[in-house]
């Protein structure tokens, strides 16, 4: 009897197993899950970068999509919450069935998406996470073998902006102010610090805050005191505009140094434009870029969405376009571990941001740039290689 059991119960999970194979490869769309930060504290992150990715996406369906289909976004918005970002992630890998996952926008959303990635054993792609630990199981020290990112990482990013203060701009002292409950801030605080001394600079003061910090004038009242020559605060544009308007009224006039969180229109809006002047950061491309590729890109996108394209704008159409040449590499619309192994391979995809190769950590190697806002205006200064 027991035997007859098991037999039947056998036969069931073979017939539901081809069953959800056939359902799988008789779809009609390529189902990508988008998780994204769509209203919240850094909503216009999530906006910005959804913007750019349904633009490449419309781009590629009306070329005739992938392998002879087209893409379909199932986009959910995690309200910038981790826990939202994980269940979101979770449901987007089983009930939604898609083929990948496209991730939050922040290190410490991504790091929680990626939990679930890793269990149903999806690829996930963040376009903007730039946390060190995004890819990586900080139990082990392994690579997240599902989890992959297109933008530089922090150890870069802090770099390149010590390496700016202590080259271009040629300082000595630094004062550093972050976020105690971002790991994106915390995790650019200790490589400026780290890179920032080795190259002989010295940080005078190091000061955190708490998120939702509306008052930093008693905090920047004691960084003026240790009379440092640049401040670096590798923050979001919200904490960025108040830290800039509150630094300048107390006649703080030094550089303040920044990285990707300041690359948006509301860091200028809260300093205001008198205030918004002498100020660096980092970032994954410039519209002002003479590169034929980005121009065409910065016209079509302004007719779009009536908007200048941010790098969050940018690095969500690199995403549409980076996953379409995966999932044509990999050869299969509905085959999650050759779109792993696809994405793992990629080498010398160009993109707007860069010409982007996967590493064995699973992060892309690329070029960043150094944007200065004067008077309230973005302008290009540099480009900065790996």
């Amino acid at each position: 009897m027991l035997q007859k059991i098991l037999i039947i119960a056998s036969a069931l999970i073979l017939i539901l197993g081809l069953f959800a194979f056939a359902f799988a490869s008789s779809s009609k769309t390529i189902r990508l899950g988008v998780n994204l930060e769509l209203s919240g504290a850094v909503a216009q992150y999530g906006q910005r970068t959804l913007e750019g990715l349904k633009m490449a996406v419309e781009e590629i369906n009306k070329k005739g999509g992938v392998l002879g289909k087209k893409i379909e976004l199932v986009v959910f918005d995690n309200k910038s919450d981790k826990t939202e970002a994980l269940n979101i992630a979770t449901r987007l890998a089983t009930k939604e069935n898609v083929l990948a996952l496209l991730s939050p926008v922040t290190s410490g959303a991504t790091k929680s998406a990626s939990i679930a990635a890793t269990r149903y054993r999806v690829p996930l792609v963040s376009a903007t996470a730039t946390d060190d630990s995004v890819t990586i199981d900080e139990r082990t020290g392994k690579t997240k073998a599902y989890v992959f990112r297109i933008c530089f990482n922090d150890s870069f990013q802090g770099s390149v902006m010590a390496n700016f203060a202590l080259k271009t701009l040629k300082v000595k002292t630094a004062a550093i102010l972050y976020n105690a409950a971002s790991d994106y801030s915390k995790g650019l605080y200790k490589n400026f610090k780290e890179t920032f001394t080795k190259g002989g600079g010295k940080v005078v003061a190091e000061e955190a805050f708490q998120q939702g910090e509306q008052d930093f004038n008693g905090i920047l009242t004691k960084i003026r005191d240790k009379k440092p020559d640049v401040i670096f605060t590798p923050v979001y544009y919200d904490d960025a505009g108040l830290i800039i308007k509150q630094a300048r009224e107390l006649g703080m006039w030094m550089p303040i140094l920044g990285t990707d969180g300041f690359d948006d229109p509301k860091v200028v809006e809260k300093a205001g434009k008198k205030y918004a002047t002498n100020i660096f950061f980092s970032t994954h491309y410039s519209s002002q870029d003479t590169d034929k590729r980005v121009q065409d890109f910065v016209k079509r996108y302004k007719q779009k969405y009536k908007i200048e394209p941010n790098a969050l704008s940018a690095l969500g159409y690199d995403l549409g376009y980076f996953m379409a040449d995966a999932i044509k590499r990999a050869g299969s619309t509905t085959d999650r571990e050759k779109l792993r192994r696809a994405l793992e391979n990629t080498k010398n995809f160009v993109g707007l941001t860069g010409i982007i190769s996967i590493d064995s950590k699973h992060n892309a190697k690329k070029s960043a740039v150094i944007i200065e806002i004067k008077n309230g205006v973005h302008r290009f200064k540099q480009k900065l290689n790996p």
